[in-house]
């Protein structure tokens, strides 16, 4: 892997990280592309995520300060915590343990069959449908201080479903979200909020795993490609989450489609291998 191709994966994964259209979709879906012509891998993805979830940090520092320390508090047992603070830490630990489970017991398979590429086509269209179908639906009324347990589940549960490329971690939870009648800011501003704890965990697995194996993960261009992914998915969280109270998913919706179509149009070509 080359620099440039480095600031480009990383440029791509910040800007869409956010965005409910599957950052790892893309990056399996690049890579190969460039002229390195190679899948960047399961490992350089989760450690390059550090980066765009390190904006989310930046960007969140006083929410999740706050809940933090209302989590602690009511951890020792203190009467005088910001309930709704607790209860949203509690329901963030809870919401990453299907993702936790489901990511050691897959590992083989998410870092080989999952990254198939007929499958992320199959899950950019088949989850953007379900996306388009939830933001009409939906009743778009529930706000985070209406955040109850069995949400918190399910939350995870979709959330847990980003280990398939092509699903998207947002996407994934933002529908989920809209199906349960959750407004489109607070299903987006949760779902950036219950990402932080399986992302970073997930990278640093990765970083300890192939932190001195050059071959799999290259430590300058990984480093360069996360410092541009934090900084690219700094404005990318700036934007979104200032239209998306107001706008409609659609165009995400439309943008999946075309993807996965122009994906199994590339695999038909042979210009795009599967594995």
């Amino acid at each position: 892997m080359t620099w440039i191709e480095a600031v480009v994966l990383g440029a791509l994964q910040g800007l869409t990280e956010f965005l409910p259209i599957s950052s790892s979709a893309h990056l399996r879906i690049v890579g190969p592309l460039l002229p390195s012509g190679s899948d960047p891998g399961a490992a350089f993805t989760a450690i390059v995520q550090i980066g765009s979830e390190a904006a989310v940090l930046l960007y969140f520092r006083h929410d999740l300060l706050r809940i933090a320390r209302a989590w602690a508090t009511s951890l020792r047992g203190g009467a005088d915590h910001d309930r709704d603070a607790a209860r949203l830490g509690w329901l963030i630990l809870v919401g990453t343990l299907p993702i936790g489970v489901a990511g050691l017991a897959l590992r083989d398979a998410i870092e080989g069959a999952m990254r198939h590429l007929l499958l992320t086509a199959a899950t950019l269209i088949l989850f953007g449908l379900l996306l388009g179908l939830a933001d009409r639906l939906g009743r778009k009324s529930l706000t985070l201080q209406e955040l109850r347990w069995r949400h918190g589940l399910v939350f995870g549960l979709a959330q847990a479903l980003a280990l398939v490329p092509g699903v998207s971690r947002s996407g994934g939870t933002i529908t989920a979200g809209l199906l349960m009648g959750f407004t489109r800011e607070t299903a987006a501003r949760y779902s950036f909020l219950l990402a932080v704890p399986a992302v970073l965990a997930s990278g640093l697995f990765q970083l300890l795993r192939h932190g001195t194996d050059a071959t799999a993960v290259p430590p300058g261009p990984t480093a360069l490609a996360a410092l541009v992914a934090f900084g690219v998915g700094y404005a990318v969280i700036v934007g979104f989450l200032r239209v998306v109270a107001a706008r409609s998913f659609m165009p995400f919706v439309v943008y999946r489609v075309l993807l996965g179509l122009l994906l199994v149009v590339l695999l038909g070509t042979g210009r795009l291998h599967p594995l």
